[in-house]
């Protein structure tokens, strides 16, 4: 289990094991060597640059995933893509990996030739391309240490502010430039960090961390504990929501925690049972049918 948020080890080692895929079927008639150089690209930029100052030992490196379909690409080399970025992290004591993060970004578009250099310069603006990895590589970064520390992911989150801020005063098409803008999405980057740096969503956070640290990692030790801590802790999701309705970083936890929650708590009481059902009813009406399955008899 990494415990790098918590402190810096001798051993040095990239954060990321990222699998990153390319899909361009949807493109018809171009050489698949395009994609597959594109992916490799990627798949270098993200596992093989060092984006903090914390050492991670092999077994430490946060597992994730990134996935890009390639919906079109322009003569101008311009590609129109959709991302998936997921992340797990083992909890403690067990052979389980939790989800961490299950985000979409249908504007993950980007100028790219083949054979271009992806790097990263900290502060400074270079691609489209380079910039939206390494924003998600700090997201993810900063959602896992947020899981072994309070407010542990903060300077992450802070390195996806400025370099939101980058891409905004950089000179950009429109096409790239959509998904960085504040109050073009309430689902866009920017509002990600929006809602993870706004003092509103401090509970919210917090809460994050004791479903982790306090809960999932404690369940090896005393179950019934470790999920009356979580059902104690989930209204802060409800109260968050009707405070901001449709808060994206609500609708992301549960993306990525939904089928998590129906199986802990399909083994809870009566009254837990309940008291999770009604929560997760009254912010994701639209799983209802999963959510159905907490209430059924063991």
């Amino acid at each position: 289990m990494s415990i790098s948020c918590l402190y810096v080890l001798s051993l040095g080692a990239q954060e990321l094991q990222c699998n990153v895929t390319v899909n361009s079927d949807q493109i018809e008639g171009s050489s698949k060597q395009l994609f597959q150089t594109l992916q490799q690209a990627v798949s270098d930029y993200v596992n093989n640059t060092r984006w903090t100052n914390m050492a991670f030992s092999q077994t430490e490196k946060i597992e994730c995933n990134m996935s890009i379909v390639v919906k079109q690409v322009t003569t101008d080399n311009l590609f129109t893509c959709e991302l998936t970025v997921q992340s797990r992290r083992p909890v403690y004591g067990t052979s389980y990996s939790t989800p961490i993060i299950n985000f979409r970004d249908e504007k993950f578009n980007f100028t790219y030739q083949e054979f271009d250099r992806l790097e990263y310069q900290d502060h400074v603006f270079t691609t489209n391309l380079t910039a939206m990895l390494a924003y998600y590589c700090y997201l993810i970064i900063g959602y896992d240490c947020e899981t072994f520390q309070r407010l542990g992911g903060t300077p992450y989150f802070q390195q996806c502010e400025d370099i939101i801020n980058a891409c905004i005063t950089a000179s950009m098409e429109a096409t790239e430039l959509s998904g960085w803008k504040a109050f073009e999405s309430s689902r866009n980057r920017y509002a990600i960090i929006n809602n993870l740096m706004d003092e509103a969503f401090k509970k919210y956070r917090e809460f994050f961390y004791e479903y982790h640290r306090l809960a999932l990692d404690q369940m090896t030790q005393n179950v019934p504990n470790a999920r009356a801590k979580i059902a104690e802790g989930l209204p802060i999701l409800r109260d968050t929501n009707r405070a901001r309705p449709a808060t994206y970083i609500i609708n992301t936890f549960l993306d990525a925690k939904a089928d998590e929650l129906v199986s802990i708590f399909e083994k809870g009481t009566d009254a837990e049972k309940k008291s999770v059902y009604d929560v997760l009813m009254d912010i994701d009406p639209t799983r209802q049918n999963l959510y159905d399955k907490i209430k059924s008899q063991n």
